[in-house]
Order: C-alpha cells, then structure tokens, then sequence
C-alpha cells in the first residue's frame, strides 16, 4: 500500500519521547527499533483533530457520523501529499470505534486509542483491508473483493475497503464494481483515494461521497514546520521554512520531505542559505534587488544580479520564476492591498513589494508577467539557459518604461507644439478633421493605423427593390444588389472577377480576372433576370477592361496609407517606434471636427518590436 498522505502537526501537549506520540502509528518492529523515521511518517496524523486544512471535510463526516447517515462509500481526491490515505485509515478508525464499556457508534472523538485502533493504523487488522489498484487493477482482483465482501467483519463493526490510486482500475475492474458499490452489504463500507479524479468513471463516482481535500495554505505548511522544528530540536529560519512550504505548493508530505533534506544538508539547522542551495532557488531578496533594476531600465545592474545569482548556484529558470512570482505579488499588493497581510510573506517582501505597487503602473506589471511567462519556457529550453535568462531582461528592461499609445502621441504632440496639417495625397474633409492614428501589434511588431477622411467618392446607396422593372444606372448598382439580395457568392464574384469593359441598364460587357469561372456570364444573366424582371444582353469581351472594384479598392488603400505615412505627426510615430507600419487608413465614423491629438484613438499598449508582439 502506498502512503499517499504525509502528517499534520501533533499534539502540541505531547513530545516525541513521551509513549503513544512517535511511535504511535508505527508497526511494533519499528518501536522497537531504535532507527530513524523519516518525518513524513513520524508525524503522520492519527485521528481527524490532527488533519491540517481539511476542516470542511472533518465537519461532514462529524455531522454525518452523529445523525447515522452513513454513506457506502467515500471518494477522497486531491494532489499528492495533502491527507488522503491517511484520512481514509482515520475514518476507518472512526468507523470500526470501540473500547471496553464504549456504547455509542463511529465517532471522530479518536483521543483516547480503542480496540481496533492501533491494528488499523499499522494496517493490519482483518475487518479493514489496504488495496493498492496501481497493483491490483485487474478484474479478477474485483471479483475476489465481491466474494468476500458477503460475509460479516471478524471483530469489527464494518468491514471497510480502502482502494488506494482507484483511478488505475481497468475499464472491466470498474464495471465488476458497480453492482456491489450500488447495493452493499449493511457491514461494508468502502473508501477510495485517488489524484486523477478525472479518469474515475462517473458510474462510480455518482455512487460515493466525494471529499476534494485542499492544498495546504503556505501559513499553515510554515507554522507546521515550525512546530516540528521545536520538537526534533532543529534550529531553523522563518525564511527557510517558507521557502519550503512555498516550494511544497500545498503538498504536506513534500513540506515534510524538503524539511528532512534540509536538516541534513544544514547539518542539524535550516537557514535560508541552506534552502536555497539544496533548491537551486535564487535569493530573494536579491530577486527583489534584480526586479528593481529590470524595472528602471539599468540592464548592466541587472546582468550584475544575475550573474551573482548565477554564480552561487541558482539556476537562470528558478530566478526567473521568483522574479514571476515577485511581480505578482506586487500587482496583488497594488490591486488588494489586504494582501499585505499575508503571514506568509517575509518583511523584506511586503515592505518593499507595497513600495513598488505604490509606484508602478498596472500596464508595466502586466507587461512584465507577460515577458516573464515567455521568457521562462524560452530559458527553460535553451542550449545556453544564462545567455537566454539575460535576453529576457534586456526585454524586460526596455519594455518596462514604455508609454501607451495615446501617452506616445501626447508626448509627441507636446513636443510639436502644434496640430500638424493634413497629409499630402490625402483629402481632407469638409469638417477639417485632421486623420485618426492608433497602433496595434502584428506580426512584425507594433503597426500603426491610420483613419482620415476617404478621398474617393462615397459608394452608391444600394438600388431601391422593386418587384418589376428594376433600373440601375451603373456597375455599382449592380454589386449593391448583390449585396441586399444576399448573394454572397455573386456580390463578391463581381468584385473580383469582373474587369468591366461596358455597362448599361440591360447591358453588361466585361473581361474576366485570372481564375475567374467561365460560368459567371451566363450566371449573371440568370440573377439579373430574376432581380430587375426583364432580360439583360451579359458578353465576355476580349478587351482588357478596367481593374477590378477589389484591385481599385486595394489600390485606393496604397494611396491612403502612403498619404498618411508623409502626415508629419504620423512620421514622428513610425520614427519613435523602429518596425511599425501603418496597414490601414479608415473613414471617420463621425462628419465633426475635432482637435488633432483628440481624434487619435489608443487601441492598447504598443512594444518594440524587441520586446515581442503579445502586448
């Protein structure tokens, strides 16, 4: 059977030296050998009042107990470490509770050890039987569970079923188990544990009572040590043994593990500098020292700090990870400041974590989580980790300080002193309105988009729809019908294919573009006929026609973007931003003047192209 659950803190009335305590849930070989537990199974829990973080859990089963509504079965689920075997032996206890004149039922009252007690817990008692489904997932081995289940406990109340990783059950195994997880005998109860609660079918699950036991808060994990620390006579530091908790990411066995590595790497005491070189974890104050100089753009300190980091041990990745993990404790502090008083965090990082959130901008610690988080993947998997690590705070620190778009156009403005005129090539329009600019990220880097007035002539309004005798003066007419009619297709044949040679009301002569169907002749006169109900003369001509209404319109697009570009305020926009083009120039929405700087809209935060193109 695998301990899937490491222990909580124990009674903080008891010693290790004192009987019942440390060997408590120990087989009697290991009482009475002298040798050396490993923590995680020294301190392994015994009874519901010793389970750390799972007191929604502790209440239910307690309510449950003390009413009689006893389920079946029981699913336990959650990461490793956090309590679910251990649990499942606990409530085996509970169930099977009983001394010499005891009278009552299962109970969660487990302080004074019964008759059953000490068999359960070293996982020997005949009535309570430990499956371990990695090893036993066949359907024969469910088979023999169904035979045996018929017949009474030997000593016990219940006979209990503890199916430890249920989750590893063949398909078969977990069919063999329905009829009799359904439709138990009154003395068995059943108990599964599991940490892919995903892969249990949802026939099983919907015959249990699930419990999803929760990760351990890292206050919690950092006041468990602590205790532990005071009872095995280890020094230890409160920076340390956050390190660990934090490292643990709720896992109570693994808090325990790193705590053991700990006291022997540190000889008997556990230091931050211990922890952070059996981690190969950066410093962290130095972290917050590296996040200061990336943030005010001093990359030589900031290739400094990390080379010192570096140097002593830490890997490229890990400080880039405490330097995620600094950045989002510090838009945490500047967007709920309660934060702040998290028991978990050191001094040095609540203080000098609400000094940055006081000064830095939100867009800058986004920006930052966002480089950071690609940047981490990108270290992760270089040949060169170090040289890569570098790269990300040569983005991070000329990203840090980069103004938004209408901050850019602000400053530029300023620095103009004036509202520049209209760009050549471009109409202004009869209002006066001076061309829109925003800027948007593309695939090489941030882009510019640039609105002004149209200079070519507005487009038809469609033709008026008519039962009978439908008149249309021109070719634009003719798209415009398409397009009332719903005639996707044919509305954007006509934009494409047709390079039109003559046109008149009943008459159409055209040349057809490169790939253009040869149907589309007789196609269009079978739709006009329909649409203005009369027949129209449709030819292909062998003459070369004008350009198509797609090729006049890309063209129309070339010449407003090439107008915009020689605006003298967009030309200061695409000098400041190396990289930047514009890619389209749109008509205003609005015919009213307004002021130049006013008219430019900020459509998000514009990077260099250095700096990526996902912000």
């Amino acid at each position: 059977m695998n301990d899937d659950t490491p222990g909580a803190a124990p009674d903080p009335g008891h010693t290790p030296d004192e009987p019942g305590f440390a060997g408590f849930d120990a087989p009697a070989s290991a009482r009475a050998d002298p040798g050396y537990r490993v923590l995680a199974r020294k301190y392994r829990p015994r009874d519901f009042s010793d389970l750390i973080g799972q007191e929604a859990m502790v209440r239910t089963i307690s309510n449950a107990f003390h009413a009689g509504r006893i389920p079946q079965a029981w699913m336990l689920t959650g990461v490793r470490g956090v309590g679910k075997t251990t649990t499942a032996r606990i409530l085996a206890r509970g169930l099977n509770y009983s001394r010499p004149g005891w009278t009552g039922g299962p109970t969660i009252n487990l302080a004074e050890p019964g008759e059953h007690c000490e068999a359960i817990i070293e996982g020997r008692h005949i009535d309570v039987m430990e499956i371990d489904a990695a090893s036993n997932n066949g359907v024969d081995n469910i088979r023999q569970i169904n035979d045996a289940v018929r017949y009474s406990p030997v000593t016990a109340r219940y006979k209990v079923y503890i199916v430890d990783e249920v989750h590893m059950l063949s398909g078969q195994a977990f069919n063999a188990f329905l009829k009799t997880l359904e439709e138990p005998p009154p003395h068995a109860k059943f108990i599964f544990a599991t940490t892919e609660i995903h892969k249990v079918p949802v026939t099983i699950l919907s015959r249990c009572q699930r419990f999803d036991l929760r990760r351990v808060e890292a206050d919690r994990l950092v006041a468990h040590l602590s205790r532990i620390c005071a009872l095995e006579k280890v020094e230890s530091d409160p920076e340390a043994l956050t390190a660990i908790a934090r490292a643990a990411e709720g896992s109570v066995r693994d808090s325990l593990s790193l705590l053991d590595q700990a006291i022997a790497h540190g000889a008997g005491a556990v230091s931050p500098e211990t922890v952070r070189d059996m981690l190969g974890l950066a410093d962290r104050a130095r972290v917050i020292d590296l996040f200061e100089a990336v943030m005010r753009g001093d990359v030589a300190a900031s290739f400094g700090l990390l080379g010192d980091q570096y140097a002593a041990g830490a890997d490229p990745a890990a400080v880039l990870r405490e330097l995620a993990g600094f950045t989002h404790l510090t838009t945490r502090l500047k967007l709920a400041p309660d934060t702040a008083q998290d028991p978990s965090l050191t001094e040095v990082e609540r203080k000098r974590g609400v000094e940055f959130a006081q000064d830095l901008p939100v867009r800058a610690l986004s920006r930052a989580w966002q480089i950071l988080l690609k940047g981490i993947a990108e270290v992760e998997g270089a040949a060169r980790p170090i040289a890569a690590a570098e790269m990300v705070l040569v983005r991070l620190a000329y990203a840090a300080d980069l103004p938004t778009p209408d901050e850019a156009l602000r400053m530029l403005a300023e620095r103009a002193g004036h509202a520049p005129a209209a760009p050549s090539g471009t109409a202004p329009s009869d209002s006066g309105e001076a061309p829109r600019a925003r800027a948007v990220s593309g695939a090489g880097g941030p882009t510019l988009v640039a609105s002004a007035a149209p200079d070519a002539p507005a487009r038809p309004a469609p033709a008026p729809s008519a039962p009978q005798a439908l008149r249309l003066a021109r070719f634009e007419d003719l798209v415009a019908l398409a397009g009332e009619r719903r005639d996707i297709v044919m509305k954007a044949a006509l934009e494409r294919d047709v390079r039109l040679v003559r046109f008149e009301d009943g008459q159409l002569e055209f040349a057809l573009a490169e790939g253009a169907s040869r149907n589309l002749a007789s196609d269009l006169a079978r739709v006009l006929a329909e649409w203005t109900g009369r027949r129209w003369m449709v030819a292909l001509s062998s003459q070369p026609g004008e350009p198509t209404l797609k090729e006049r319109a890309e063209a129309a697009a070339r010449d407003r973007r090439e107008g915009a570009a020689e605006h003298p305020l967009v030309r200061s926009v695409l000098d400041a931003f190396p990289g930047a083009r514009i890619v389209d120039v749109r008509e205003r929405a609005d015919a009213q003047a307004e002021p130049a700087l006013e008219g430019y809209e900020d459509s998000g935060p514009v990077a260099p192209p250095e700096t990526d193109d996902d912000f």
